[in-house]
């Protein structure tokens, strides 16, 4: 919306926007969230460039999306920097433009804080805080200065502002915290440039990653007394991925787990 003013009123007249077809580099995303973020876009008609560690994983989740002149993908770990230079390479290579960065890649454990090794913990802040900061990076290099905006949504978590006793992960915590502090600060310096940083940070959601665990037991965290589904963290990225006035933003999608803390 926009105002003029002329004495005491004020007019509003809307925004009128144009759908215009983008191109998505959506990390992490031979499964679960990251898999429905790339169908999300798709469905809206966008083009998505895939991203994950296992080639025969990423040709499975292609095939699953079924819109191969609109998809394309790039295996590699997103801890190597190359890894975030081929995915933009890719995206200007095959669509000719890239507009949004969903970094969605990552991993995340329970384990004791005493208990965590040295290594555990460079392995959390390399493939999610690293990782991230390196993808952006490139990201940001090819967009910065073509006369349009751009778009980053970072994945987070809501643990960042509400531990769980009975699910102790000060490791990856940590690393999505140092996710979130990227989030602000890259939206304040980036701003200029019209690319705009936001973060989505899912509370409990049904994912592959729970492993057949009953995943519905932690229902009850949430002020709605449900988990979340994949397509309600989608639905969340595309928001801010279109929300033109909207940066430095972290939106909780945790059907309340935060707001109900007790």
């Amino acid at each position: 919306m926009s105002a003029t003013t002329t004495g005491t009123a004020v007019t509003r007249t809307a925004v009128t926007r144009t759908a215009v077809t983008r191109t998505a580099l959506v990390t992490g995303s031979s499964s679960g969230i990251g898999l429905d973020i790339a169908r999300a876009f798709l469905e809206r008609g966008d083009n998505v460039v895939l991203n994950g560690r296992d080639d025969g994983r990423l040709a499975k989740a292609a095939a699953v999306l079924g819109r191969p002149e609109r998809t394309a993908w790039v295996v590699g770990d997103i801890a190597d920097r190359d890894t975030g230079e081929a995915l933009v390479r890719t995206a200007l290579d095959r669509f000719g433009s890239a507009d949004v960065l969903v970094n969605n890649a990552g991993t995340f454990a329970s384990k004791p804080f005493t208990e965590v090794t040295e290594e555990e913990l460079d392995g959390f802040l390399t493939h999610n805080l690293k990782g991230t900061y390196l993808t952006t990076q490139a990201f940001v290099r090819a967009v910065r200065g073509r006369g349009r905006g751009a778009a980053v949504v970072n994945i987070g978590t809501v643990l960042v502002d509400h531990g769980l006793a009975g699910f102790p992960a000060s490791a990856p915590v940590a690393s999505k915290a140092g996710v979130h502090g990227l989030t602000v600060s890259l939206a304040a310096e980036l701003a200029a440039d019209g690319i705009r940083v936001n973060l989505v940070a899912p509370g409990i959601v049904r994912t592959p990653l729970h492993e057949g665990a009953d995943v519905d037991a932690y229902g009850g965290l949430a002020l709605l007394n449900r988990v979340g589904e994949v397509a309600e963290i989608s639905e969340a990225v595309l928001y801010l991925a279109a929300a033109e006035f909207v940066t430095g933003h972290v939106l909780r999608v945790d059907g309340g787990h935060v707001t109900g803390r007790s």
